[in-house]
């Protein structure tokens, strides 16, 4: 699979010039994952996937658009703005591509997934953005080849609130990497948040010094591919 990072920006003020995209992936040139910026649609995938929908995944919720494209969309959720969209609640195959929404913590508002893509024998997870995954679903994660989740905050914890029973928000760095590399020999963050746009140079060894042994972890760049 190619995969190429198209946007890394959470919902922060611009700053980076090769951080100012929000949230997009491209695999093969078919598969568009969130679509931060209506420009993605100018790659011409052949499908769209939603992990949620808000602004900095999804442009026209802001701009209050309507996506109207040729290609089918997948949501975890239906929407005003999406002209045509299908429920994506279970597994489904789009040209050999095997896609399995996993349910996440993220939102009290908006539902949320996880992507798990299989294709050619790999398995790739894009995790969206994540207060947590719940255990019953772990077993899904297992043998992964690549996770691909976010880098909103740098600190234990995050940002994680509460609800009633259910937490919601952003988890930190430290505590996604010890669920990740668990179940995956390479993590890649994006949707970087403001403690990043500061100073990329020290965001990056801030990530690195978190390395665990055995685990690849990189910062995705605005247009950056990787071969799995």
């Amino acid at each position: 699979m190619n995969i190429k990072i198209l946007g890394t920006r959470a919902k922060v003020k611009k700053s980076l010039s090769n951080h100012a995209k929000h949230s997009g992936v491209l695999i093969d040139n078919k598969l568009l994952l969130d679509v931060g910026e209506k420009e993605f649609l100018d790659y011409k995938p052949e499908y769209i996937l939603f992990s949620h929908l808000h602004p900095d995944h999804a442009w026209f919720v802001e701009t209050n658009e309507q996506l109207r494209v040729d290609i089918p969309v997948y949501a975890p959720e239906l929407s005003r703005y999406i002209e045509k969209v299908n429920l994506l609640h279970s597994p489904i195959t789009l040209d050999g591509y095997k896609i399995t929404p996993i349910p996440t913590l993220h939102s009290i508002k908006v539902k949320s997934v996880g992507l798990l893509i299989e294709y050619g024998g790999k398995r790739l997870y894009y995790s969206g953005d994540l207060a947590w995954i719940e255990k019953q679903y772990h077993p899904l994660l297992h043998d992964l080849d690549l996770v691909i989740t976010e880098g909103s905050y740098i600190k234990k914890k995050g940002v994680i609130r509460r609800k009633d029973d259910q937490i919601y928000g952003h988890q930190g760095i430290p505590d996604l990497i010890t669920l990740f590399s668990r179940f995956s020999p390479k993590i890649i963050f994006m949707h970087l948040g403001t403690w990043f746009m500061k100073d990329a140079k020290t965001g990056m060894q801030k990530i690195m010094e978190l390395q665990p042994k055995g685990v690849e972890l990189d910062v995705a760049s605005d247009g950056k591919e990787y071969e799995l």
